[in-house]
């Protein structure tokens, strides 16, 4: 192949990387606002031909699985900075304000029932639980968080978190952070009494994946 074809053909995966990129950033747009909305929406949204997004992903269901996908390596990735980090309280608190900043949940929560998930989408959530409930273990051996928490008690921080949504993206993230600060503050009770009732089982919350 000569330079002037390699450059050519770089050129175009490059384009379709950009590409790519759009789509899915208006996936998120289109589809957190409104799972229900057609593909077409997305296509619309991203300036592209509608044959240019079948080209990428079969249909809405295979995009849905996509950015649920993004958003959990999302999480893994920020929980596993945490893990890394010598504090186990202020891994924790670091991590819930980083995922809370990104709007992981939107993606892996709100976008829940809407496809049928793969292996690599259970195998990906496996890893983000065990690293959840690590973190958690980390930080209540610290001494400051209760020992009543569960990784899935974060689970629920996290999503109560992402339903707060107004016009407003900057106002969207000041309130959220305020609202994180003062559960974190609750997570941190250690004089303060029981939680009432039963924490959340395992797998109780993952509301997308299959049944059985």
């Amino acid at each position: 192949m000569t330079d002037e074809s390699s450059r050519g053909l770089s050129g175009r995966r490059g384009h379709a990387r950009r590409n790519d990129e759009v789509i899915l950033t208006a996936a998120r747009d289109v589809f957190v606002h409104d799972p229900g909305a057609p593909i077409s929406a997305v296509a619309g949204r991203a300036g592209v031909g509608i044959s240019a997004l079948y080209r990428r992903y079969a249909g809405k269901e295979d995009l849905l699985r996509q950015l649920c996908l993004s958003g959990l390596h999302r999480f893994v990735l920020e929980a596993e900075r945490a893990v890394a980090e010598p504090d186990g309280w202020a891994a924790l608190a670091g991590f819930l304000e980083r995922v809370v900043d990104a709007d992981v949940h939107s993606l892996t929560v709100r976008l829940a029932g809407s496809f049928t998930p793969t292996a690599e989408l259970v195998e990906v959530a496996t890893r983000a639980d065990e690293l959840a409930a690590s973190l958690v273990q980390r930080a209540q051996a610290s001494g400051r968080l209760r020992a009543d928490v569960t990784s899935e008690d974060l689970a629920l921080v996290l999503e109560g978190c992402a339903a707060i949504r107004v016009a407003d993206a900057v106002r969207t993230i000041q309130l959220r952070r305020r609202h994180l600060a003062l559960l974190i503050q609750g997570l941190a009770g250690q004089d303060g009494p029981p939680l009432p009732g039963p924490a959340p089982r395992p797998g109780e919350l993952n509301r997308w994946r299959p049944e059985g």
